[in-house]
Parts: structure tokens; C-alpha cells; sequence
């Protein structure tokens, strides 16, 4: 009997090869995105999820309210760790985190910059980062400890067993000991490092992170099995009342909560202090859209399948006439749909197979098919299950219900009902499509105003060398031998990127300050002539300048600082910064320091020519870039002869605060071409159909005058009247959708009513060309063979 099914399904197969075409290929499209979509779902949820003791790892979260609003980070202070362990007994590892970007080392003749981290002792005892080399109970014991990658033991002393007990200079100023080698960071880790150093020694050289009430690393610990964690999680709330100082009943105050550690990449986002979303969403849409393009592909399925059944009317009748049952006919079709599908599958994966390079570029991710895990072949076989009787349930159920008399009679037609749920599959099907037509011209939109956006600064021509090594102490002669090279414009440092100023503090005082109100400013140091490197306005006032020997005591604001402040006329009125009186010498323009994610927050500039850390900010000539980096480089090898040349440019910098955003871009443009594609592919399948079912009609029309043009239009109109019922149900999905998405934007573009009427015109478009071939082909016959045909 299967055998017989079989060659039954071949033959139909064979004999309607445009059909079956049409369906394999749509099904295999559509497979194919929801199969990428799920390997990269797989990737987002395994982030941070490979800890053996995940179940009991935690983030700390700080939430401070100040300023009448509760604000949520995950920035914690230095000393927490040691205390939370200390006082909280169900705590077993507890460690802070701090992320020192790229470091110095060398060992020998040979320099390499490497990115690396600052924890506590306990780190490798929570974290599953195989240790190839060493002890996880001492590997970060001293303050001259350092474990590194295998990487970076292979790049400087040739294997992790060569590398341990051996020196190693850092940042040409210290020199540690490894003391061991651990595993390559894997690809699922959000934590990225080659080498990790002792806390001890991140708080030696930052005084300021022993002060309770500043905050910058980040805080994880480890309970025991038994620990109850609401228990710890109610201690940790007013774990900081006796330890931080600087809180004000009603004035500020600070709360920690706790996280799971696998929960923290996902969700990241904080709503009045708590968390709220993050990449979860992104994982949440593109889970939809996989469903939905495969929905779509299914549709095509049914949609053909239905179309075509007056062709397998008289096999139907002829068959249940000798005997067959319902039952058997179902399973008959249903076979033939798992059949299909299960080609379409094969194909899928050879499309993914092909695919996956390109997709690993767009998403930035190192996806692979995991053939050797038996749970990927059973998803595989679940998918090809489903797909199938879904896209052959409602044809099975509907071709088996043909009345036997009425086939053999010729009397067969298909009623409304029919008609109308054929035509509702398609409406549902470019509803879907123009869904995610419209969400790529607001996510393009919304890309292109950030890249077009004015940010108070001239961002193109501006080059950022870090500052290491000697040219702390060599800065002056640095700017004065750069100022004198063809291609440079202007010369400047501060303390951080012009892009990611994040350092905030409550210590900011003036006359006539609410003594109960406390407003967090974010604070940023600078060298002379920043703002004219920058290219930054000023509203009143004037930059520093070294003519005035007072200026380290002056401060400059932006537009929101004077707000918040209230001064009149703030030229010479006093500011006092942690404690040292000054006067405000200039107030700057507004200018966007962090991402469009955020609103433009109260800012204090203040002076600082001597820091032994930050950038240095170059302003190149336009055209002259590559000439003024070539003399750069010269410069800091003569003045910084063990540290090797870096830089970065300034718009390259600001594309990656948003490197999430093009990501979906991409894929928006991608799926939303697939689904229409695979749409189109049912619409050719249906129009193929409706010329085929009317070739009569078309032949006495002609006889009759009836012009091309008039046979087109009738041909075509169905079809455009079901794609613009489409359009007036998906817009408004459409707008809801995306306008909540925009809303994570603290500045974006607006949702106009030219992107609907584009969306329209597109989709219009695709339909009229997809019918029309089929159309005019039908229009164009000769109606002698339409009149003679049986």
C-alpha cells in the first residue's frame, strides 16, 4: 500500500512538473530562512549558558534613585565582592570585574597588543574557563598574577606549557608571572579576554574604585547548592546602607538586586531601574518572522494544491467509486505533502550549507551545522513533520471530501466557501509580507538617520590614538611635532572617546542648589584646543586657552548641565567639581556623547592636560588622511619606541554603538526579499492556474474583441484586489510594530505616510510583474487552439 502511495505522488510529481517545481522550491526558501533563523536563535540563547555553575551564578545590579527616577546598571563598586562574600554566608565565590580594553605586553623583541580583564581570586573557580595549565584556587592569588589565553601563550612563548612561571611585561611598566593558561574564550561568551590580571592590582592603580559611592566594575557571585536565592536577594537589597556614605534619605539612595549571569546578555535593558528587555526582542521578532515566512511557504502549499484539484477530481472519484476510504485518501495526500517536504528539506540544507558564510558576515557570529548532535536531526525531522501536514492537512481534508457522482459527472465546481478561504490564504500571506516590507523601510529609515544624523560634531576626518606607554609624559612634544605635519589640522586628548563618555557623578555644586535634590552630571576631562578639533560650537563663553592661568579651575557645560542648573547668565558664576571651586567658563552646544539610544544628558568639562590615560584626537585635512597617519606612526615610534602604533577613526567608532541595529537591517532587507519571493512564487503557481482554468474564456472573448489590454486587466485585477485588502490590513500592524521598536531610540526618525504609500507602490509592483508574464502569455494565444482545446 506506502509502495503504491509512493509511485502515486512520483507520477503526480513528474506529470506536473511547473507545480511541483513552484512548490519544492518555495518550501526550500522558506525552510531555509527559518533554518538559519533557528541556528541563530540557538547561538543568542547558548550566550553565557555554558558555565557548569550557571544555575547559581549572578549578576549584582545596582538601582539608584535619585532625581525623582530609579536608574538600573550593572556598574558596581570595587570593594563589593569581597564585602558580599564577607557578610552574605550563602555566598561561596563572589568576584568584581573590571574590563581594561587593549593592553601592552612584551616579552623579548616582540610587542603585541591584547585585550584583557581585571577579576578576583575566585573568578576560575565560577566561570568554566578551562585552566590547560595552573590552579583555579591560585591562579589570580598575588597581585603579580596573570593568566593568559592559549593564544597568547602560543604568541609569545610558543605552547601554555612554555609559558607558565615565565615574566611578562606590561604596559612597559610591570612585569607579572603567569601563572596560568586557560582555553580559548569560546564563541558563546559575551566576556571576551587573551589574559586576565589580579584585582588587587586594578585597585592599586585605580584609587577610585575603593570609594563606596563610585561605581565601574561590574560584580558576579556563586551560591551554594543549598542557598535559597529570594533569601540572599532580600539581604542584598540594603546590603550598601552602612557601607555608602553618600546616601541621602529622599535624596539618594541606593538598592542591589541580582541577576542569573545567563540571563544578562539577553536581557540588558533597564525600565526605571529594572530590567526590561534587550536582545530578547530581537530574538522574539525573528523567531516570528521564521514562522511567518514558513507559514507563507506552506500557503503557497495549500493555496496550489487547492487550485489545481479539479485536475486530481476524476483520480478521486474513480477511486473512492472501487472502495477507497476517506481515511486512506487523507493519508495518501498527506504522504504526498511529507514527500515534497522532505525534499524541500534536502534542498534547505544544501541552501544553508551555501548560506552560511554570508550569514556569519552579516551577523557577526561563527554559526555552524551541528550535524554530529542527534538533537539537531531530531528538530530537523520535527520541522519536516510539521511543515508537511500543515501545508498538506487543509488539501487532504478538502480533496477527500469530493462527492464521487458529481466528479464522474463533470459536475464537480468549487464552491465559495472554497474560493474565499483560497483568496484568504493569499491575503494572509502578502499581509505577512508587506508586515516586514514596511518594518525594512523604518529599520532603513531609522539606520540612515543615525548615520545622517548632525551629533553637535564633525565626526569624518577625526582619528583617535590611544594613549599609552610614554606619551602620557611626552604629550606636549607630541602635539607640537604633530602640529607641524602636512595633513593635521588640529591636535587635542581627553579622557575618553567622544562617543562614550558614561562617566557619571552626583558631585557637582552651585548657588542655589535644592539641597534635596541630587542630579547625576556626566563628567569628561579634556585637553586644550578639544573643541575646536571636535569642531564643536559654543553657545556662550570661550574654550581653555593657556593664556589664563586660572583655567584649571574653570568648567565648561553643555546646554543640558545649564538647564538642570539654572543660572541666568552662567559666564563666571561659581561651579564647585568634587570638592574644588571654579568659575564655568563656557557653556558648549548640546552634542550627542553617547548613542541616539539616549537622551543628551547634563555634561561638566573640566581641564586636564596631565592624566596618564585617554586619547589623543587628531584632525586630519580632507584627502590628506593616509599621508598624516604615515607621519603619526613615525612620530610614536620615535617617542614611544615599545608599544606599537594603534588608531582608530572616529565614524568607524560610532558605526559600532549601533552594530545590533544594522545586523537586523540587513536581515530585515533579506527575509522581507525572501518572503515576498516566496509569495510571488504562489502567485505565479495561482495565475499559471486561473489562465489555464479560463483558456475557453479567453478564446471567445478574443473572437468576440476583446482587446490584450481588457484580457490582462481581467486577468490581473483578482489579484491586485487581494493585495490591496493586504495593504489596509498589514499598516496598521505594521505601525504598531515598529513604532514600538523605535521607541527604544531616545532619538528617530518619524513613521511617515510616504513609507505606506512606498510599500504600496512595491508590492503592487511585484504582483503586476508576477502575474503578468502568465497574463499576457493567456491574452496573447490564438483563440482558435483555446476554442479546439478539450
Amino acid at each position: 500500500m506506502i509502495k503504491n502511495y509512493i509511485k502515486i505522488a512520483w507520477r503526480n510529481l513528474i506529470k506536473n512538473k511547473a507545480h511541483s517545481f513552484i512548490n519544492i522550491l518555495g518550501l526550500s526558501v522558506g525552510l531555509a530562512c527559518s533554518l538559519l533563523i533557528m541556528l541563530w536563535i540557538q547561538n543568542e540563547l547558548a550566550m553565557d549558558n555554558f558555565h557548569k555553575n550557571g544555575k547559581q551564578l549572578y549578576y549584582v545590579i545596582e538601582r539608584s534613585y535619585y532625581d525623582h527616577k530609579a536608574h538600573g546598571q550593572y556598574n558596581t563598586p570595587g570593594m563589593l565582592a569581597d564585602e558580599l562574600k564577607k557578610d552574605i554566608p550563602e555566598i561561596e565565590y563572589a568576584s568584581n570585574l573590571a574590563f581594561d580594553n587593549s593592553n601592552t605586553f612584551q616579552v623579548g623583541d616582540k610587542i603585541i597588543k591584547l585585550q584583557g580583564n581585571s577579576a578576583g581570586a575566585d573568578y576560575f573557580k565560577m566561570f568554566s574557563f578551562p585552566l590547560l595549565q595552573g590552579d583555579a584556587k591560585s591562579v589570580l592569588s598575588t597581585p603579580k598574577s596573570i593568566a593568559i589565553s592559549r593564544k597568547m601563550a602560543g604568541q609569545f612563548f610558543g605552547s601554555p606549557e612554555a609559558a607558565m612561571g615565565k615574566t611578562i611585561r606590561y604596559e612597559n611598566q610591570k612585569d607579572f608571572i603567569v601563572t596560568g593558561v586557560f582555553e580559548d574564550i569560546p564563541n558563546t561568551s559575551t566576556e571576551k579576554f587573551d589574559f586576565m590580571l589580579n584585582w588587587y592590582n586594578f585597585l592599586d592603580e585605580n584609587a577610585w574604585c575603593k570609594q563606596w559611592g563610585n561605581n565601574g566594575p561590574e560584580c558576579f557571585f556563586m551560591l551554594r547548592p543549598d542557598a535559597n536565592p529570594a533569601a540572599v536577594q532580600k539581604k542584598l537589597t540594603h546590603f550598601l546602607d552602612n557601607l555608602n556614605k553618600e546616601q541621602k534619605k529622599g535624596v539618594f539612595t541606593v538598592e542591589l538586586d541580582m541577576q542569573k549571569f545567563g540571563e544578562g546578555y539577553l536581557h540588558g535593558n533597564f525600565t526605571d531601574g529594572k530590567i526590561d528587555g534587550g536582545r530578547i526582542e530581537y530574538v522574539r521578532l525573528f523567531g516570528i518572522v521564521a514562522i511567518f515566512i514558513l507559514l507563507i511557504a506552506c500557503i503557497n502549499f495549500m493555496n496550489l494544491t487547492t487550485a489545481r484539484s479539479v485536475k486530481r477530481a476524476r483520480e478521486i472519484g474513480v477511486r473512492k467509486v472501487v472502495g477507497a476510504l476517506r481515511g486512506s485518501l487523507i493519508k495518501q495526500f498527506i504522504g504526498e505533502s511529507l514527500m515534497l517536504t522532505t525534499v524541500a528539506v534536502l534542498i534547505s540544507l544544501l541552501l544553508v550549507i551555501l548560506l552560511l558564510p554570508l550569514f556569519n558576515s552579516v551577523t557577526m557570529k561563527q554559526i555552524a551545522l551541528p550535524f554530529a548532535q542527534s538533537e539537531f536531526w531530531l528538530k530537523l525531522v520535527v520541522i519536516t513533520l510539521v511543515t508537511g501536514v500543515i501545508a498538506g492537512s487543509y488539501p487532504a481534508l478538502f480533496l477527500s471530501s469530493f462527492s464521487p457522482i458529481k466528479v464522474l459527472k463533470g459536475t464537480l465546481k468549487l464552491n465559495w466557501g472554497v474560493v474565499m478561504f483560497r483568496k484568504g490564504l493569499v491575503i494572509f500571506q502578502f499581509v505577512l509580507s508587506i508586515v516586514l516590507i514596511l518594518g525594512t523601510i523604518v529599520i532603513s529609515r531609522q539606520i540612515n538617520y543615525i548615520q545622517s544624523k548632525n551629533l553637535g560634531f564633525d565626526r569624518e576626518n577625526l582619528v583617535f590614538i590611544p594613549i599609552d606607554g610614554e606619551l602620557p609624559k611626552k604629550f606636549d612634544v607630541f602635539k607640537t611635532e604633530a602640529m607641524k605635519m602636512p595633513g593635521i589640522q588640529n591636535v587635542s586628548r581627553m579622557g575618553d572617546r567622544p562617543m562614550n563618555i558614561q562617566n557619571g557623578t552626583s558631585g557637582v555644586d552651585w548657588i542655589g542648589k535644592d539641597p534635596n535634590l541630587n542630579i547625576q552630571f556626566t563628567q569628561a576631562s579634556i585637553g586644550y584646543d578639544f573643541m575646536r578639533t571636535m569642531k564643536l560650537k559654543m553657545a556662550a563663553g570661550r574654550d581653555y586657552n593657556k593664556d589664563f592661568a586660572t583655567d584649571s579651575t574653570g568648567y565648561i557645560l553643555n546646554e543640558a548641565a545649564l538647564k538642570r542648573i539654572g543660572y541666568k547668565d552662567p559666564i563666571g558664576k561659581p561651579l564647585t567639581f568634587w570638592g574644588k571651586k571654579g568659575t564655568i567658563i563656557g557653556i558648549v552646544k548640546d552634542f550627542h556623547y553617547t548613542s541616539l539610544h539616549d537622551p543628551i544628558k547634563p555634561l561638566v568639562i573640566r581641564l586636564d592636560e596631565k592624566a596618564d590615560w585617554g586619547t589623543i584626537l587628531i584632525r586630519t585635512e580632507a584627502g590628506k588622511t593616509k599621508q598624516a597617519l604615515a607621519g603619526l606612526e613615525t612620530l610614536c615610534r620615535q617617542l614611544n619606541p615599545n608599544f606599537n602604533f594603534n588608531y582608530s577613526f572616529s565614524d568607524e567608532e560610532y558605526q559600532k554603538l549601533y552594530q545590533n541595529e544594522q545586523i537586523i537591517g540587513k536581515l530585515s532587507n533579506a527575509f522581507a526579499f525572501l518572503a515576498i519571493f516566496i509569495s510571488c512564487l504562489g502567485l505565479l503557481g495561482l495565475a499559471m492556474f486561473t489562465a489555464e482554468q479560463r483558456f475557453k474564456e479567453i478564446g471567445i472573448r478574443k473572437v468576440l474583441g476583446a482587446s490584450v489590454a481588457s484580457l490582462f486587466t481581467l486577468l490581473s485585477g483578482e489579484f491586485i484586489i487581494l493585495v490591496i485588502i493586504s495593504l489596509i490590513i498589514a499598516s496598521p500592524l505594521a505601525w504598531y510594530g515598529m513604532n514600538k521598536w523605535l521607541q527604544n531610540f531616545a532619538y528617530h526618525a518619524p513613521i511617515e505616510w510616504w513609507m505606506f504609500v512606498l510599500s504600496a507602490i512595491i508590492a503592487l509592483l511585484i504582483t503586476l510583474i508576477t502575474v503578468s508574464f502568465q497574463s499576457v502569455k493567456a491574452a496573447l494565444i490564438n483563440p482558435v487552439k483555446s476554442l479546439r482545446s478539450e
